[in-house]
């Protein structure tokens, strides 16, 4: 027997109902930002710092729109006041920073 799963369902539903659905799928494969402890913030602050300072590459991975995402350059700015990095074109808030890495 082969099941086609909601295939043969979707012809008794309303557009709307199919569109919830996909939403609710598609929310399942979000992920959470994860909790950062004091001491990992600290190194990821010291490398930022130092590839400021030093005029180095660094990649940075953040979290937006509940994926996980890397960009790679050269750091431009850090505004502690507005809480953010800028990098390449890119502004990224502080607290969305998860890693750095220095080339």
């Amino acid at each position: 027997m082969n099941d086609r799963g909601t295939i043969k369902w979707t012809s008794l539903m309303m557009p709307e109902q199919i569109q919830l659905l996909n939403e609710m799928w598609e929310q399942q494969d979000w992920k959470e930002k994860p909790d950062l402890d004091g001491q990992y913030i600290a190194e990821i602050n010291l490398k930022i710092e130092m590839a400021l300072e030093n005029d180095l590459t660094i990649e940075i991975e953040y979290f937006k729109n509940h994926d996980y995402h890397k960009i790679k350059g050269k750091l431009l700015g850090v505004d502690v006041l507005n809480q953010f990095v800028q990098i390449e074109d890119e502004y990224l808030p502080l607290d969305s920073i998860t890693g750095a890495w220095i080339d």
